[in-house]
């Protein structure tokens, strides 16, 4: 099991903060092209999934897979979305989303004097530890090739 990359965005699409560690592959296109289409997708799949479900959906989107990796996303009520790239044997990053949020996201960011509102986080401390829980997680290994 392992963990790709991670995005962060605000409610308008701004990517906030991207990461990656075992990513394998390359999009091959310049990463601001990459963080619009990401944007893009989860906000139509999530429009998607809303107009489709046949009940009211409290979670909403929370995954998908495709045949090689799983997409994982959480979105909070102030529309911060956060997206974990894993591979397939990460049944799911919830919780481990949650934590990012609430622990370090917003106790770091959010409440930080220094780091302006919807603008890409500059905080080492912030980088620091997110990298630091990751790392800790037990779906961190990279997959034997």
């Amino acid at each position: 099991m392992t963990i790709h990359n991670l995005y962060i965005f605000d409610r308008t699409g701004t990517c906030l903060h991207y990461s990656e560690w075992h990513r394998r592959r390359q999009a091959g296109i310049p990463k601001e092209e990459e963080f619009k289409l990401m944007f893009g997708m989860l906000f139509s799949l999530c429009s998607f999934v809303n107009k489709m479900s046949p009940t009211d959906m409290r979670e909403g989107f929370v995954s998908f897979q495709t045949s090689r990796y799983r997409l994982h996303y959480l979105e909070s009520p102030s529309g911060v979305r956060l997206v974990l790239n894993t591979d397939l044997g990460v049944s799911s990053a919830r919780d481990a989303l949650q934590h990012i949020y609430s622990n370090l996201f917003v106790e770091l960011v959010v409440k930080n004097p220094l780091c302006p509102p919807r603008a890409p986080v500059q905080s080492e401390l912030f980088r620091s530890r997110l990298d630091a829980f990751i790392r800790g997680l037990p779906f961190f290994a990279p997959r034997p090739s």
